[in-house]
């Protein structure tokens, strides 16, 4: 089957949506090839939702640190699929992370990805 059907299942996360979106210079579309939801700012990837092993997923970057804590944690926290697994986690959105974490995880994605453009960049950005 495709994974059209997680894409199906990730709406019922719309929350995830309306929180990305709400952040100055992210975009969403749909990758195709990779059959999911890129955030991104620019063209920086700052998170991917989707399916993976028939489960609602959402990779986001953090600091490598916070990242194997989060890992120990959450059992529903694990390496990024299919990215660098130091700086890349992923979560099963169906799984028992906390609302309130999943929302800190894309803050400190957000603001690795923004603070890795240049000032100008970054400026232009908050005035947008």
């Amino acid at each position: 089957m495709s994974k059209i059907i997680g894409v199906e299942k990730v709406s019922r996360y719309k929350w995830i949506d309306k929180y990305f979106l709400a952040k100055k210079g992210v975009t969403k579309n749909y990758q195709p090839d990779w059959e999911a939801f890129q955030f991104k700012i620019k063209d920086k990837l700052v998170a991917y939702t989707g399916d993976y092993k028939d489960r609602p997923i959402i990779t986001l970057k953090g600091e490598p640190f916070q990242n194997e804590i989060l890992r120990q944690k959450y059992e529903d926290i694990t390496a990024g699929y299919h990215m660098n697994k130091n700086w890349w986690n992923t979560v099963y959105l169906d799984g028992k992370v906390p609302e309130k974490v999943i929302k800190e995880m894309i803050d400190v994605s957000y603001e690795l990805i923004l603070g890795a453009f240049a000032k100008k960049i970054r400026e232009e950005i908050s005035k947008a």
